[in-house]
């Protein structure tokens, strides 16, 4: 097996079990420190240890893939990963409009967010790193926006193509926190809650109404911020009129956000089936934060299909004309 092949898959596994990213980006280290070197350099195992970048267990997974079989701890972890849940839905989504990169508090580049996209199929990917007020996670400045936008606009081709777009903090009065000039510039507006989950019902009900109001918001994500397993322990939902935003959210044509994560699950079962009741649209979305998790759509749509969302009510199974044409209502596009 190719070593720096082996590394990088080791990489992608650990993060889509949401491993260490100490951990996956060390053997993501190690696939850089190789790339390019020759068999004869792969194999002076005294010079490829003093390699900056190399580690004991990186070494080893080299070595194991130099001698012709598939490194120990990439079996092990293809074993705990399993083969591609079971869906008729998964291989209807065309995209995914939920993304993160290192610009904010993502683990890599955007172009490795890319080519990640394109080895799953993706005919798109949204760019939707955090907005100014997340300071814990490096939110991106107008000014930083502004200059993430050239770098997007370069990004596409053969098939493939980089949406624009941001995951914009909805503030304690519903607004949203980025300048409307650049927001209207956006393919794709996720809406979602960072800070102030425990509001009271009442506030945080008018709260999450006024932000899918505002005519520049397409998603709204992780709806009620619980989180149910993980490194990070469990937090409840927040407490709200479910009814109530699922029907603003019909009335103003904005997606509910199926949010892939699996320690978020998010919405819950019983929401999932209001919103589907109400007439909401939904976005299958990955909230990755490395390329590994951008797979984690497989949980997504394995919910989806359990609960009976039909494939036309789900944007991402949608044409990336049709999906434009569509977030592009009221912007003028």
């Amino acid at each position: 097996m190719d070593p720096y092949d082996a590394l990088s898959e080791i990489a992608t596994l650990l993060e889509r079990e949401r491993s260490s990213r100490y951990k996956s980006k060390a053997f993501r280290t190690a696939a850089d420190a190789i790339l390019g070197l020759s068999d004869e350099e792969l194999r002076d195992a005294a010079a490829l240890r003093r390699r900056k970048g190399i580690g004991d267990s990186t070494f080893a997974v080299i070595q194991e893939a130099l001698a012709g079989g598939v490194p120990g701890y990439l079996a092990d972890l293809r074993e705990r990963a399993g083969v591609e849940r079971a869906s008729t839905l998964r291989p209807l989504l065309r995209g995914d409009l939920h993304s993160h990169s290192d610009w904010s508090d993502g683990l890599t580049s955007i172009d490795l967010m890319v080519a990640a996209a394109r080895r799953l199929g993706h005919e798109y990917l949204a760019l939707t790193d955090h907005s100014p007020r997340l300071t814990v996670a490096n939110g991106l400045s107008p000014e930083r926006l502004r200059a993430q936008l050239e770098v997007v606009a370069g990004m596409s081709g053969e098939g493939f193509t980089l949406l624009s777009g941001i995951e914009v903090d909805i503030l304690e009065d519903g607004g949203i926190d980025q300048e409307p000039e650049l927001l209207e510039r956006l393919d794709v507006v996720v809406a979602s809650a960072h800070s102030k989950l425990r509001m009271e019902r009442g506030p945080m009900t008018r709260r999450l109404v006024a932000a899918v109001s505002d005519p520049r918001v397409d998603v709204l994500g992780h709806v009620t911020g619980r989180l149910v397993e993980g490194s990070r322990g469990t937090r409840p939902p927040s407490t709200f009129d479910a009814r109530a935003v699922f029907e603003a959210c019909e009335a103003h044509g904005v997606a509910v956000e199926i949010n892939s994560r699996p320690e978020r699950q998010d919405p819950p079962d019983e929401l999932m089936m209001l919103a589907l009741e109400i007439g909401c649209l939904f976005s299958i979305d990955s909230d990755a934060h490395a390329p590994g998790q951008l797979s984690l759509l497989d949980y997504g749509a394995e919910r989806a299909e359990r609960l009976g969302v039909p494939p036309e009510r789900i944007i991402t199974t949608w044409p990336l004309d049709r999906l434009r044409e569509w977030t592009g209502r009221e912007r003028g596009a």
